[in-house]
């Protein structure tokens, strides 16, 4: 995109002036809007933070009780700070940059958090020269340029207040975690939002578990008039309401009490239908309704990061990344506000873009701006937009993939902001037959408005076609439209639904619980940390998350407690604006009568491991089920008079775990595994397992010669129950060979880690994977299908190559740029042409610059040797 220089007046004397930034993308923007003489450098982030382990505290500290909280909890809870290793060689850089200016201007985010960064830096520098702070919500020319004539210091209030929920989410997090990893498990974590974020999903599983299923029919009609067919649905019968999904309760699937509505039976339905037959069918009524529906308020963080979730099935923290990449490079304004405002320039913008693409007749009669709602918004002051006067269409910026998705979305949604409302007309008509009162809504779009470029997604899949039309025949009053078909439908009550990414953030906001620019790391965690599990989009509490839950829940149930985690939040903010001092809040909360460490310390004489690790789970009667450090979860179940003891599957959670699956899982360790028949050509015989690692098939039995048997995974979606003798043949002799390509090597279809696959094998040259679509068989593909499969351009798994999630600095040899990526495998770092996958429980949030310089070293040493440490994707 073109770029020119910002003009200002010169620094003092002629000299340079430093501008420091927190990541070099950001730094490569900026420096292209300001003139020649001013030197922009990146912070990467913190430069000093509470110790992350022993090894960070100094020597003279080791034997400090408060060290390794990293809070002098005796000394007015004065923070520890200290300078991450990784993070010298940066500080140091920076000083010397400063020995060399005459003017510093400290350029971080302009929240809390960037405040706090601007603050460390001065710290940590103290320079002797001029000092500014620079805040801007975009990187565009015209806002450096006014950002530069309005620079002011550092706000303390803010950075007080940042400091202060810092030290409290490191009380609670590093005060509790070590009485998990004691009564339930090593590598637990707990924390101020994200214990109740985790009670929020346990929560939710326990009412699905105690919901009881009700069932409920009704009629549907397929009815003609004018040569039109239409479809009717029965809602009363005899003058009294048909009942419906809404009359009953959501948590227990009984119908409410007080409701008077008829509850029809499978045969009282199949009844009605019969005694309907040959009844005349009139119109009784018809009602128009005219509505008009207006465009969503523009993005804040977490209302982003929902409908990213929707409509792209972006995870929040893939949202936040993306955004951040977007931000600094200056397509879109600062993405963590709790702001909906729009600047005059934004609403300029935006109208202009109305007018050239869809005409005056689209744009709203006068500008629209919205009216920030979110209790404590405190963090920038305009919400998420394009960036700039003027909008760059998403056809124009050269963006790619999930930035340019997520640009479109960000467009879309602000542009709409000043688009005319929606007219739509509602139509309504009844119908009688006999004593069954049937009814037929149909809706006329009048004029689209806003529809045009946008529609807000939905957890509700239907919502999505509320942009649709519903079309109807002319019909009128008195009308006899001619039944075609009526059947009776049987309905279930469902369970609440399970909370998607998207839906926790927008629970967690409305509640007041966090805020929205940590929700993205808080639901990273929990997955990270084995809390949840994701099933298509939804997130599934573990085993693990119902154990520490009810530990929680039973010994300190104020923590995950969403009222008093919401007040927590509202002193923060009170804290911030001056109004409670910070002190006094945290001696109380940590050293009070009732504070938090006399509680964990009395709590950890009485707290059971045993009792902890065991979980009694609604609808499994007597079977308990427990959490073991070594082996995982397992069954106990009474029987005879002795308890018997079974494995359960490594990535089984709580909500698949009932009855039937116990009942197998039992019967296959008392009376072995199923014995599917034999195989045709060895004679040996086919069993159907389930192991740690679900559900399988193996041939021959496993011997003292033979201890390793052939085995093959079932393909996902496919239960023991429904495995034959020919699909166990088929899957245990993948891959199979389906041909020769025609640029020579073989083609075979097999089924691995990422699911079943073609590969075009070329031997040791290489081997070219693609993924079977859902409705390819892995036992059944054809050559033609797989070569039409191998000649598609190849999907990256993930996040594309070509984006790096995280830019760690300048390799300290070449000064090229060393970058974490996320690829088939998991993580990695990458510098030129070498990459490295990360160790073990190092995530790309926390691998730092210097440990990435290591690794791409030992690398560049063993370029053959296979990474045996890489991080395992969860």
């Amino acid at each position: 995109m073109p770029r020119s220089r910002a003009t200002s007046a010169p620094p003092l004397n002629g000299q340079p002036t430093l501008v420091i930034v927190e990541s070099p993308t950001k730094a490569r923007t900026i420096r292209q809007y300001l003139p020649d003489n001013y030197r922009v450098e990146a912070s990467m982030g913190h430069v000093r933070d509470l110790p992350q382990s022993a090894s960070d505290i100094p020597a003279e500290l080791k034997g400090q009780d408060w060290a390794t909280l990293g809070v002098n909890v005796q000394q007015s809870f004065e923070p520890l700070y200290i300078v991450p290793g990784e993070k010298k060689k940066v500080v140091s850089n920076l000083k010397a940059a400063l020995k060399e200016v005459k003017e510093l201007i400290l350029a971080t985010d302009e929240d809390r958090e960037g405040e706090s960064i601007s603050w460390h830096l001065a710290q940590i520098l103290q320079p002797r020269v001029p000092v500014k702070r620079m805040v801007f919500h975009e990187i565009t020319q015209e806002a450096i340029h006014a950002a530069l004539q309005q620079c002011r210091q550092v706000d303390e209030g803010l950075v007080r207040a940042q400091e202060t929920r810092r030290i409290l989410d490191r009380l609670v997090g590093y005060t509790l975690s070590p009485l998990l990893w004691q009564k339930v498990g090593p590598g637990l974590s707990a924390g101020r939002v994200q214990s109740v974020a985790v009670r929020l999903l346990v929560q939710r599983e326990r009412q699905r578990r105690a919901f009881r299923t009700a069932e409920y029919w009704d009629l549907k009609a397929q009815l003609t008039a004018h040569q039109t067919p239409f479809e009717s649905r029965l809602v009363a019968l005899g003058g009294v309401k048909l009942a419906t999904g809404q009359d009953f309760d959501p948590q227990t699937g009984e119908l409410l009490p007080r409701r008077r509505v008829r509850v029809l039976d499978q045969t009282q339905a199949e009844t009605l239908c019969q005694q309907l037959q040959g009844s005349t069918w009139r119109v009784q009524d018809l009602e128009s309704r005219q509505v008009q529906r207006k465009p969503a308020p523009p993005f804040t963080t977490s209302t982003l990061q929902q409908e990213a979730n929707r409509k792209l099935r972006l995870s929040t923290r893939d949202t936040m990344r993306i955004a951040q990449n977007l931000y600094e490079q200056g397509y879109i304004t600062y993405m963590r506000t709790d702001s909906v405002h729009l600047s005059q320039q934004a609403i300029t913008a935006a109208r202009s873009c109305v007018q050239q693409m869809y005409g005056a007749s689209y744009l709203s009669p006068k500008p629209r701006q919205y009216a920030t709602q979110s209790k404590g918004a405190q963090e920038a002051h305009e919400a998420i937009r394009p960036a700039g006067s003027d909008f760059r269409t998403p056809q124009v910026t050269g963006l790619t993939g999930r930035e340019l998705a997520l640009y479109d979305l960000i467009w879309k949604r602000t542009v709409a902001t000043q688009m005319a409302e929606a007219r739509l007309t509602h139509l309504t008509v009844t119908i009688q037959a006999g004593e069954a009162e049937f009814r037929t809504s149909g809706k006329r779009i009048d004029f689209p408005g806003f529809f045009r470029a946008y529609v807000e997604g939905s957890d509700d899949p239907q919502a999505a076609l509320d942009d649709q039309e519903i079309s109807l025949p002319p019909l009128a009053v008195g009308d006899t439209p001619q039944c075609t078909r009526l059947e009776a439908l049987r309905h279930e009550t469902q369970p609440p639904d399970r909370y998607t990414e998207a839906s926790l953030v927008k629970t967690l906001e409305s509640e007041g619980v966090g805020r929205p620019s940590t929700y993205a790391s808080i639901i990273g965690t929990i997955q990270d940390r084995g809390y949840a599990q994701t099933e298509g989009n939804a997130l599934v509490p573990t085993f693990t998350a119902f154990a520490v839950t009810t530990l929680l829940e039973q010994n300190f149930p104020h923590l995950v407690d969403t009222g008093f985690t919401a007040q927590m939040e509202q002193t923060l903010d009170d804290i911030a604006g001056g109004e409670v001092p910070w002190l006094p809040y945290l001696q109380e909360f940590y050293l009070g009568e009732q504070g938090l460490a006399s509680r964990v310390k009395t709590q950890a004489a009485t707290i059971s491991p045993t009792t902890a690790r065991t979980l009694e789970l609604e609808g499994l009667g007597e079977a308990k089920v427990h959490i073991s450090t070594r082996y995982g979860p397992y069954v106990e179940i009474p029987q005879n008079g002795e308890v018997v003891t079974v494995s359960l599957p490594k990535d089984l959670t709580p909500a698949q775990l009932t009855p039937q699956v116990i009942e197998e899982l039992l019967r296959q360790k008392t009376a072995g595994p199923t014995k599917l028949g034999m195989h045709p050509e060895t004679g040996e015989p086919i069993f159907a397992l389930t192991g740690t690692y679900g559900p399988y098939v193996q041939l021959g039995e496993a011997t003292e010669i033979n201890k390793k048997p052939k085995r093959a995974s079932l393909p996902k979606g496919v239960t023991p129950e429904q495995v034959t003798l020919e699909m166990a043949v088929g899957l245990l002799a993948l891959p199979r060979a389906l041909g020769a390509h025609p640029a020579g090597g073989k083609v075979k279809a097999g089924l691995g880690r990422f699911g079943p696959y073609v590969v075009h094998d070329r031997g040791k040259e290489s081997q070219d994977f693609r993924s079977l679509k859902p409705e390819d068989d892995v036992l059944s593909v054809t050559l033609e299908r797989a070569l039409e499969l191998l000649a598609q351009p190849k999907a990256s798994r993930g996040r594309s190559s070509s984006t790096p999630l995280r830019e760690l600095g300048a390799h300290p040899q070449d000064k090229e740029p060393v970058n974490v990526y996320q690829g088939p495998y998991g993580y990695y770092v990458k510098h030129g042409k070498v990459n490295a996958g990360l160790p073990d429980g190092t995530t790309p949030e926390t691998v730092t610059l210097a440990q990435a310089v290591e690794l791409l070293a030992q690398r560049s040493q063993n370029p053959r040797k296979k990474a045996t440490t890489r991080r395992k994707k969860s």
